[in-house]
């Protein structure tokens, strides 16, 4: 009887096994409740709101005053802050805030810098005093960086000193719209006296749709555009973090991200602190200091974006580089060319890659332990695809006007196959509109073009996604390329409009055509741009050593273009929309250019370098050997 109650257990389970393997049921559990996740929300938010506890600010007191407060929540460059000392920080910096500048409830506050404690000192001060943050990316120069300060209508600008060199070109027009430079450091904080315990009442009153804060992207408008993160949407996206993480309160963090972006934010910063772990932060990204920190911390979960993970994988070996506690490296972007070696040369078991946009709606997540995941972004399974597979779809794309396609029999979107790269489009009740996606702040032209209509029936509503993703037969999810007018390079989206307009600033230039490339050995795309010269140049009069001073005065290093093709025209399409897919697929290939006929001249501006010069094969094979690397 024993005999046979074992065999039949095994057989039950060897059944259930495969069903799990095959239909991936497992994995589709792990991520929650599928039929229960929105209306978990809305009741979790509605209860927060109920109890004017909608600021991660509240999260940070309730450690404090009732059950951790001498727990770490904070390390950085050798100081500590357990709950209870940051929360009474915020207290004397909020007191700051409130007496000496005289912010006021639902003021928006500008606030740029790079990583420090002071940084997220106040920017949990200004949700103490219930104002609003708008998160400046402190790398911006020039027109880009007044307008995205002036977009938000400040009264102020907190910045950091180290940022006092880009600023201070603007002030004057800052000025002129009412705005206030005020520069902060450790030395302005630190001596601050006043511990008056901020008033609940500044917090009270505050509803889930309101706007926390604005986190800025890149967009089709050529400038940085803000995307309002709802109350709700900010604690909830803390809370659902934690929680698939399991984030305990013995757990670590580490990151090195900027915080003026949603993945520092919201995959690490503010999970952390619902769970009532730890983090370490370190200001910036640098080898030499890079696995020292990691390593002294203790940290068990690292944050990474994908070119961070090459450059560590293609750095010398360090000393530190498995002497450490990582259990799990956490984020978005690991290339299949970096994946295993990450894994291997530095000893991290897991990695838990996800897809999510500030500006979108979905987002996957594969906690890898084996090879059947690797490389993709998330697993669908039988109970995914039964629950949720008629509210996100891959829409069929033109490859070179990157517009979706419709069936010229019915007017519909026409449905990826399995394996074709397609559009990530989210269907939405009308009602939620708002709830959902309130849109890029004081530009309701760009948040419509989110929004598609008529997609599927007459009356439906879809959010497009700007991403191309494809899944497998096996449900394997992989990211394939962004659309439009963004691309990213080195953990940055760039406006391919922002740069061409720079671009048709120079004398010489009278039309340019920029995209991003795939450039070997390097992860997300490479800035690269189709020039048209005013009448009567010639490619070889191009001002080399003009254009790279011009450029590299104008943009940030991330945004400028690297390569350029001199054409004698630009295409178009039959509705005069610049055609981009030929470009793009050729890149910086001189075989695949050559090859389709093409007698543009390509110049290049190589690393360390401050001028262009002509691009030949033996650049070409440089980058593909890695002699060379962007």
């Amino acid at each position: 009887m024993a005999a046979t109650a074992a065999a039949t257990i095994a057989g039950t389970a060897a059944v259930a096994a495969y069903i799990d393997a095959k239909y991936h049921i497992r994995a589709d559990l792990k991520k929650g409740s599928l039929d229960n996740a929105a209306a978990a929300a809305q009741k979790f938010i509605a209860e927060r709101q109920a109890s004017n506890k909608l600021m991660m600010y509240h999260v940070i007191e309730y450690w404090a005053k009732q059950d951790i407060p001498d727990h770490i929540f904070l390390e950085y460059q050798g100081r500590r802050w357990t709950y209870k000392e940051f929360y009474q920080d915020v207290q004397r910096v909020g007191n700051w805030l409130l007496k000496d500048l005289g912010v006021q409830r639902h003021e928006m506050v500008a606030l740029s810098g790079p990583n420090s404690a002071e940084y997220l000192l106040l920017q949990f001060a200004v949700d103490a005093v219930g104002a609003c943050q708008s998160f400046i990316n402190h790398n911006l120069t020039g027109n880009a960086l007044s307008h995205s300060v002036k977009l938000c209508e400040p009264r102020y600008i907190l910045a950091d000193k180290e940022t006092l060199e880009r600023l201070e070109p603007c002030r004057a027009e800052l000025e002129q719209n009412g705005i206030k430079i005020s520069y902060y450091d450790e030395s302005l904080l630190a001596p601050l006296t006043d511990t008056t315990p901020l008033s609940p009442k500044l917090t009270e009153g505050y509803q889930a749709t309101d706007t926390r804060c604005l986190i800025y992207t890149s967009g089709t408008t050529g400038l940085p555009k803000g995307v309002m993160m709802l109350t709700g949407r900010y604690v909830n996206t803390a809370k659902a973090m934690a929680e698939y993480l399991q984030l305990k309160r013995s757990d670590r963090f580490y990151t090195c991200l900027p915080l003026y972006h949603g993945a520092a934010q919201g995959l690490c910063t503010t999970p952390v602190i619902w769970a009532g772990a730890s983090m370490r932060l370190g200001r910036k990204f640098s080898h030499k200091t890079f696995w020292p920190e990691v390593s002294q911390s203790g940290a068990t979960h690292l944050q990474y974006v994908g070119e961070l993970c090459r450059y560590l994988v293609n750095a010398p070996p360090h000393p530190l580089e498995r002497k450490h506690n990582l259990k799990m490296a956490w984020g978005n972007g690991m290339r299949p060319d970096v994946w295993e070696k990450f894994r291997e040369r530095f000893n991290i078991p897991i990695i838990n890659e996800l897809y999510a946009a500030t500006d979108g709606l979905g987002a996957t997540f594969n906690k890898n332990h084996g090879p059947f995941s690797r490389n993709a972004i998330g697993i669908r399974g039988l109970l995914w695809n039964r629950q949720l597979g008629s509210r996100e779809v891959h829409a069929r794309i033109d490859p070179d006007t990157e517009e979706i396609v419709k069936d010229p029999t019915t007017g519909f979107v026409v449905r990826c196959a399995p394996n074709e790269p397609g559009e990530v489009i989210h269907k939405v009740d009308p009602a939620l509109k708002e709830q959902v996606f309130k849109g890029y702040y004081k530009n309701p032209s760009a948040s419509e073009k989110r929004w598609m209509r008529d997609v599927f029936e007459k009356g439906d509503l879809w959010f497009r996604s700007g991403d191309v993703h494809r899944t497998d037969l096996d449900g394997r999810v992989f990211f394939v390329d962004r659309l439009g007018d963004t691309f990213r390079w080195k953990s940055e989206n760039v406006s391919t409009n922002e740069v061409a307009d720079v671009l048709g600033q120079f004398p010489q230039i009278a039309e340019a055509n920029v995209y991003g490339v795939a450039v070997p050995n390097a992860d997300g795309r490479c800035g690269c741009a189709t020039v048209v010269l005013k009448e009567g140049l010639s490619p070889e009069s191009l001002d080399c050593e003009g254009l790279g001073r011009f450029v590299l005065e104008r943009l940030p290093r991330y945004s400028v273009p690297y390569f350029l093709r001199v054409a004698p025209q630009l295409s178009y399409t039959g509705t005069f929309k610049i055609q981009k897919g030929q470009a793009k697929r050729e890149g910086v290939d001189l075989g695949l250019i050559e090859g389709s006929g093409s007698k543009d001249l390509v110049f290049w501006l190589p690393p360390g370098e401050s001028r262009y010069r002509r691009y030949g094969k033996g650049d070409w094979e440089a980058l593909k050997s890695g002699a060379v690397k962007m």
